[in-house]
């Protein structure tokens, strides 16, 4: 098995549209602003994020700011973005416009003083993104594990191939993070011996066996049965309590209103409303948001 096929299981991604080379970013994605770029330190910073898939514009200058140790919640209807937002936080999807800072480090690019002083925006290259996404974990809807492996094997296989840990520290450390999501009796079962919950909570485990600092879940319980949904968001409930930062995409309401911090309500490409959880929930200001949530709660 190829270590960028284990990189991208494990929740980072290895997928590249960014292209590796070392050479200036186009005007688009690149014109340096006037002095520097690197703002104020947030643990996710977006600014005029814009992204299209040929000639459809999927994100439309989109804003956002990740406090350290909070939980963000997208919501909105299909095709409003909130999926590619998140691969675009982790350079699953290229950035046609606009800028994206993990823990203040500029994502995909870095800054390049020319002789004159202005600032000029190169591409990382695929070890810099590497490491990069290394940082970020990522759950998908679909679970995606590697159907030869236990689910203790899934949870080993990224920290061995893409960190270089011992197979007795990824044991250990795979143990450990399948007991904290409540499936220490699980160990040597294979996904085809678990449930759509059992094995959504297998690749939060695997998700979290790098140590990420930031944790993107895309619609995680979309694909389970109703009755396996509570185990998944009851994990991600205990995440949220010991300070991981998440973005959320989602939506299970409930889990906005009981855990979430930020409430981003996306529509078109772009971001409609955002502000308290149970303010908006409650309380919607902007007529679209009144007619989404109209529609699922």
């Amino acid at each position: 098995m190829s270590t960028s096929d284990t990189a991208e299981a494990a929740g980072g991604g290895t997928e590249d549209r960014t292209g590796g080379s070392d050479s200036a970013v186009g005007e688009t994605a690149g014109a340096a602003d006037a002095g520097s770029v690197t703002p104020p330190v947030a643990k996710v910073l977006v600014r005029g994020l814009h992204k299209f898939f040929g000639e459809l514009h999927v994100l439309k200058g989109i804003d956002l700011r990740v406090e350290p140790g909070s939980v963000t919640v997208l919501v909105g209807p299909s095709g409003s973005g909130k999926s590619t937002l998140l691969r675009c936080i982790n350079e699953l999807e290229s950035i046609d416009a606009g800028r994206v800072w993990v823990d203040g480090e500029l994502i995909g690019m870095r800054e390049v003083e020319r002789s004159d002083g202005s600032i000029q925006l190169h591409a990382l290259t695929d070890r810099e993104r590497a490491r990069q996404r290394s940082k970020i974990g990522m759950v998908f809807q679909r679970f995606n594990l590697f159907p030869h492996m236990t689910a203790l094997g899934n949870v080993m296989e990224a920290p061995v191939q893409v960190r270089g840990l011992s197979k007795d520290g990824a044991r250990h450390r795979g143990v450990e993070l399948l007991e904290r999501v409540g499936l220490g009796e699980r160990l040597d079962h294979y996904p085809s011996q678990l449930s759509g919950g059992q094995q959504q909570r297998v690749a939060i485990a695997r998700a979290l066996a790098m140590d990420p600092e930031l944790m993107l879940f895309d619609e995680p319980t979309s694909a389970l049965d109703p009755e396996l949904v509570g185990e998944v968001l009851q994990v991600m409930k205990d995440l949220a309590a010991d300070g991981m930062t998440m973005v959320v995409v989602t939506h299970e309401m409930g889990f906005a209103r009981e855990v979430g911090d930020q409430l981003v309500f996306m529509d078109g490409g772009t971001i409609c409303e955002s502000g308290d959880p149970v303010e908006i929930l409650d309380h919607p200001t902007e007529a679209r948001t009144r007619e989404f949530l109209s529609s699922v709660l």
